[in-house]
């Protein structure tokens, strides 16, 4: 057997990769050269994604006569700039398919109410949902306490508990009582329940 056989090479520890490559690999694109083609040239403008393939030597003197700008005019290498700033992506002024979205929309709305929909991800306008509300904030024994010192149930809303707890403290404070100091355990009731929902972002 032939030590450099592509048999034996299968046995090996350390196969001869390269070896591999240039006997899988296309012949040299340039014209009498029988080398494997083991490099890819871009072919140019506008046959992105194609390529030609050389040897070592053949790819270096592609590379050094290549030029992607070959041909085109000053006022198309300025196009071709400006558009270099989007990616080559098509862009629009602010508000200008403000039309089409609405009436994309529109069209969304006429079919939307067949769709079963129980998370509510598609029930929204253009900002968000339509109808839905978020669940409500489970309750803790804490705060449900704190809430009842102030006289106010589960669904008090924040400007309902500032508005309670500055009505209680001013009708329990003992200045407002002519320096009767028998509500002062009341107030202290107040103060701490409207500091322990302030403190857990009930207010």
């Amino acid at each position: 057997m032939k030590l450099d056989s592509k048999y034996f090479d299968c046995l090996r520890a350390k196969p001869d990769r390269e070896r591999a490559m240039r006997q899988a690999a296309p012949r040299c694109a340039k014209a009498g050269c029988a080398e494997p083609g083991l490099h890819p040239a871009p072919k140019g403008r506008g046959r992105e994604g194609e390529f030609f393939h050389f040897c070592l030597d053949h790819v270096r003197e592609y590379n050094r006569s290549y030029n992607y700008f070959n041909g085109m005019s000053d006022e198309d290498l300025a196009v071709f700039q400006e558009q270099g700033h989007t990616g080559h992506r098509p862009t629009w002024s602010m508000g200008a398919r403000r039309e089409e979205a609405r009436a994309r929309q529109a069209a969304f709305a006429s079919w939307s109410e067949f769709i079963a929909d129980p998370f509510h991800l598609f029930s929204g306008t253009e900002h968000g949902s339509r109808g839905f509300e978020p669940p409500a904030r489970p309750i803790r024994n804490a705060e449900r306490k704190s809430l009842r010192a102030l006289n106010l149930d589960e669904h008090a809303s924040a400007e309902e508990i500032k508005a309670a707890y500055k009505g209680l403290v001013k009708r329990h404070h003992p200045d407002a009582n002519g320096g009767d100091r028998s509500t002062e355990d009341r107030l202290r009731e107040i103060i701490q329940a409207y500091a322990y929902l302030k403190s857990v972002g009930f207010c």
